[in-house]
């Protein structure tokens, strides 16, 4: 079905230093396509490269097959991320390096059995993960198809297509911000919102910026540079211009919004765990008919004098089991940036300086 087959074949390798022979009962993973065996190995076999430092074995590359080496434990498990890694390419995902590392987390993680459920739900093996979680969701965009990347963003990803007010919470690196830009564009391509807003709290990481010249949109530009960032991987840049000048996408510092009835719109705040308790029962309050509220945040990177003061974690506290709102909370594990990042989260979270 997916163009590859699977053998145990008796093949010899050369030994790795924690082997002693030189023939091993190797697991084959062939591929009839040319291309896309170029693209499962990656630019100059780099991704096989990854897996073999990763799971300290070799891997052969010979003619359209790849050999696996029985010396491995895991050699099932490599075998588990070389057909996920096949079935992405397949479908027309470009794989990177970073797709590679999040695949030798999941499986190494959680095992073969527990990879039915895959990183992407159903894609791998049938439609039968818990429906309620794991079932893959894809949202379309102009410049590329989205599919999160594990089973949390996964779910939070239907908090964002089902709830009208959504809380995305958890360290930096596991897409809560992305995913949500993702979703706003995804409503206003399909027509289910007009606007798209995008505020956060002129809060300074540990430094301050002095006064910033310009207008109000000016002095707010640096501050959500990270959500433009993320509107131009799924819009085109000159539509991104379009739009703002239009007020289809509107830029609004957080202090601005008192009093105003947001309608009809796809509203996200950004670094909320540094709104105070005062601006985050405001800014829930402004969600109009029609619309959806997403609030982002980090309880780790408080930059507020009192950490207590967060109008986030009040919000977790008050809300979280209050119905019509959905809460996503991630973990370090579910960081899907560099894989040194999760190493740095869980050093820091430990250290706790």
């Amino acid at each position: 079905m997916y163009g590859y087959s699977i053998n145990l074949t008796t093949a010899k390798l050369a030994p790795t230093p924690h082997q002693n022979s030189s023939t091993d009962e190797a697991l084959e993973f062939k591929v009839e396509d040319n291309d896309i065996l170029a693209k499962l190995c990656g630019p100059l076999e780099s991704h096989i490269a990854h897996l073999e430092i990763a799971f300290d074995t070799q891997l052969i590359r010979r003619g359209n097959t790849i050999f696996i080496s029985n010396a491995t434990k895991q050699k099932t498990i490599i075998n588990e991320i070389l057909k996920f890694l096949h079935c992405e390419i397949v479908s027309g995902k470009r794989i990177e390096i970073s797709d590679v590392d999040i695949a030798i987390k999941y499986f190494s993680s959680n095992g073969v059995q527990r990879s039915k459920k895959g990183l992407y739900g159903d894609l791998l093996n049938g439609k039968d993960a818990d429906k309620e979680f794991t079932k893959s969701v894809e949202i379309l965009t102009k410049n590329k198809p989205l599919i999160p990347k594990t089973d949390l963003q996964n779910f939070y990803l239907k908090l964002l297509l089902s709830k009208e007010v959504i809380f995305g919470i958890g360290p930096a690196g596991t897409g809560k911000t992305y995913l949500s830009i993702a979703a706003g564009v995804s409503q206003f391509l399909k027509g289910k919102v007009e606007r798209i807003i995008l505020t956060r709290p002129a809060v300074e990481a540990g430094e301050h910026l002095g006064f910033l010249p310009g207008d109000i949109k000016d002095k707010v530009d640096p501050y959500m540079q990270p959500l433009y960032d993320s509107l131009y991987d799924f819009l085109p840049s000159s539509q991104v211009a379009k739009m703002i000048d239009s007020g289809k996408i509107q830029v609004i510092p957080l202090a601005f919004m008192r009093g105003r009835t947001l309608a009809n719109s796809f509203i996200i705040l950004d670094e909320a765990q540094n709104t105070t308790k005062i601006q985050m029962k405001m800014f829930l309050t402004r969600l109009g008919q029609n619309s959806q509220m997403v609030i982002t945040g980090d309880l780790t990177q408080i930059d507020l004098g009192k950490p207590s003061e967060s109008g986030l974690l009040q919000a977790f506290k008050v809300l979280r089991k209050l119905p019509g709102i959905g809460f996503a909370i991630f973990e370090s594990s579910d960081i899907v940036r560099h894989a040194l990042v999760e190493k740095i989260v869980l050093a820091y979270n430990e250290k706790k300086l």
